[in-house]
Order: C-alpha cells, then structure tokens, then sequence
C-alpha cells in the first residue's frame, strides 16, 4: 500500500487524494476516524432512547416531557450543523472535528449529572450540538479526498457507524444500565473524546480545502477574505446553490422523517404495546441494526454501480414494506417469529439510503461551501424532527405506537420518489475551483 504526501504540504501541482489511483493509508485514517467519530455520535444520541423509561421513573417525568428534552436534542442538531459546517468550511476539516467530538462527548457525560427537567435539557442539547456537527464535517473529509469512483462505497461506509452506533447504545441502555445505573452509562460515554489525540497527531488535513485556501486567503493576512464565514451560509441560496440546497433538504427531511418516526419510540413500542422485556427489545433492536450494517455497505456499491437515485428507490421500498407488517399486520405475522424478525431486518437494511447523503452532496456542492451545505441540509432535516417523537406520543393516545411509527413507511416512499428530482451525480470528480 502507498502514502501519498501528507495533505498538510500540498501544493497546487500535487495530486490530489481524490485522484489516487489506489486507496491508500491516509485515505483508511481519514475513513477510520470519522467513521468512529460517527459511531460514538449516534451512540451519544441513540443511548438517550433506552434510558427514557429509567430516568422518567426516577424523576416522574411524563413522556409527553421525555419528548420534548428528546426533540430538543434533535433541534440542536440542525444548529450544530450549520455552525461546524460553516467553522469546517471555515478553518478545515480536520480541527473542526475534533471540536464535534469534544462537544458530544462533554455534554453526555453531563447528562449523568441532571439533577432536575432543565439540567437534563440542557446537556442534551449540547450534545446535540455536536452530533449535528460530526456527521457533515465527517462526510465532507471522506467525499473530498476518496476517488470519485469508489466516494459512493466509502461514504456508505463511514454511514455504518450509524448502526453500530445504536446496536452499542443497546447493549449499555439495554443490558448493561440495569447493572450499573443510567448516570454511570452516561458517564462511560466521555471515553469517546480519546479520538481527538489520534486525529490530532495522525490524521493530514483535506488536501482539496488546502488548495481552496492556497487560492482564496489575503496574501497579507493569511486569512479567508472578511465576512465569509457570514456569506458561507448565504452562498446556500445563490443562484449556483439554492435548487440542490432545497431539494437536499427537502430529500433529507423525508428520510429523516421515515427514521426518526421509526426509532424515536420503537424500543418503547416494543416494550410496552408488544410486552417485550428491555432486554428483549434490545436484542430485536439488535436484529434491525445488523440489517442497517448490511443495507449501508451494499448501498454504496450499488450507488456506485448503478447510481444514486436508483439505490434510493430500491432501498425506500424494502423500508416501507418492512415498516407496514411490524406495525399494521403485527397480529397477522405474530405466530410467525422468523418472519417477524426478517421484517425488522428489512426496516433495517432499507435505513441503509442514509449512505448515500454524503456522496450525493459532496457532488452537488462546491468545496467552498461543501461542510456547510452538508451540515446544514442533513441536520436541519434532523432538527425538525424535534417534532416527531411528540407526534407519535399524540397519536399513540389514540393508535398507539404502532399507530405512529407506521407513518414511516410513507416518508420513506417519498424519499425513494424525490431523489428523481436530482441529476445523476455517480463518478463525478471534485475539484480545486468547484
């Protein structure tokens, strides 16, 4: 395997990583860190949902109030992510990741320490406001520097920590908070801020931001031009970006829509209207994860084999459909156990289109507001799901969970139908001056 010059010394006639002819080790420390750093992200937001019921028993907080400091955290996400997206764009991929993690990370072990409805809020929007921000900076730092012929696969990729993220979250939230409390799992989750020495030691800067600031800094300060943190967010509605930039959104809300009103309350469906023990629910969880690991690594090299938007369209449908008989004819597949479980693991495998936001929008969106545009269309999609858990908490008086979370099936069909409103952008190259 060959290194390329580190990215911290390249120059305008160096080769890009985007235009390796192999894969190399800086590309698997770049993919490797912020995969991880995805993995803990979602852990960090994930873990919340299985300790909802020991910490309202504890507190006699309703679920009507275990929504909204939820939702909160959600909201806080589309804030994280146009704040890092513009501080990514801003002073690089590489600090700025670091900073995500270190906020995440601070605000769940703080989460341990809420004593009251208000403290809880808080800390979880802090780490809302660093999940928001990993994810666009982590997909940016891979869609810049990975092939254009492989960006698919590899974006996928980094989306796995997704899956793995939550299936960690339900082993301490479902089998490990009942030995040692919900605080202490909390607590454990300050471990993940250890990532920082490594990318802060081993890991180059994105070559192709360093060239975009080689060409656009004032030669006598060294700095971007004034005022372009301020005009990062603007150039979102310039002629060039606005379409793609609305259309990502819209894309984005609908997915994020099917996932959230699957997940938000599914361990709590499981748990209270199906009778599962928590221990129970986790495992089935579990079984819904392992189909994400697998609808996430197979996404992008069918993205990248056939193109984006038909990967969409066949992943919404395997969604929705498993989505209508775990919820709607639960009581007509009931006796059938295997079955049910292949259902779960089609719900699963069918989240697995999330792996394909990051290269679709590293191909849409020029290098100068790539973080930004990522960060904020992903994540202000997520922070509108502030929303979602409430909604199905109203409808579940009436439905009941199932009732709710069935909506999902929708969503997910409307998001493999408006991918067709995007060109087809497999196998495009990212260069210096988009």
């Amino acid at each position: 395997m060959n290194d390329l010059p580190k990215a911290d010394s390249a120059d305008i006639h160096t080769r890009l990583l985007n235009e390796s002819e192999t894969i190399t080790r800086v590309h698997y420390k770049i993919l490797a860190m912020s995969w991880a750093g995805w993995v803990f992200d979602f852990y960090d937001l994930i873990l919340f949902t299985f300790l909802l019921i020991p910490i309202s028993q504890e507190y006699h907080f309703s679920n009507l109030q275990m929504s909204y400091v939820l939702g909160a955290s959600l909201a806080a996400t589309a804030v994280g992510g146009v704040i890092f997206g513009i501080l990514s764009d801003r002073y690089g991929r590489k600090p700025v990741l670091q900073w995500t993690i270190l906020t995440y990370s601070i605000g769940t072990f703080f989460s341990g320490m809420a004593g009251s409805f208000g403290l809880l809020m808080v800390f979880r929007i802090l780490t809302g406001l660093g999940v928001g921000g990993e994810w666009g900076t982590g997909q940016t730092y891979v869609g810049e520097t990975f092939p254009a012929k492989v960006r698919g696969r590899y974006c996928a990729m980094m989306q796995t920590g997704a899956p793995l993220g939550i299936a960690l979250a339900s082993i301490v939230g479902g089998l490990i908070s009942p030995m040692i409390g919900w605080r202490a799992c909390f607590f454990i989750s300050l471990l993940p801020a250890i990532l920082v020495l490594f990318i802060r030691k081993h890991l180059p800067e994105s070559d192709l931001w360093l060239r975009r600031k080689k060409i656009t800094i004032v030669p006598a300060t060294g700095r971007f031009p004034r005022n372009t943190t301020v005009r990062q967010f603007q150039e979102l509605f310039s002629i060039e970006n606005r379409k793609y930039f609305i259309f990502g959104l819209i894309l984005a809300i609908f997915d994020m829509s099917a996932y959230w009103l699957t997940y938000s309350w599914m361990p709590g469906y499981l748990h209270s209207e199906r009778h599962f023990t928590l221990t129970k629910s986790a495992f089935w969880i579990l079984v819904t994860q392992t189909g994400g690991f697998l609808g996430y690594l197979i996404f992008g090299f069918i993205a990248d084999r056939f193109g984006r938007r038909p990967a969409y369209s066949i992943y919404s449908v395997i969604m929705a459909l498993g989505l209508i008989m775990v919820t709607i004819f639960w009581d007509y597949i009931v006796i059938y156990p295997l079955i049910i479980l292949a259902f779960m693991f089609m719900v699963g495998f069918g989240t697995g289109m999330f792996g394909g936001f990051g290269s679709l929008f590293s191909e849409l969106f020029p290098t100068s507001v790539r973080s930004t545009a990522m960060g904020s269309a992903f994540n202000l999609a997520r922070g509108i799901q502030f929303f979602t858990p409430v909604i199905i908490s109203v409808i579940a008086v009436r439905y009941g969970l199932g009732g709710g979370i069935s909506l999902a099936a929708l969503f997910a069909l409307l998001t493999g139908a408006w991918i067709w409103t995007f060109p087809e952008t497999r196998q495009k190259k990212l260069y210096t001056g988009d």
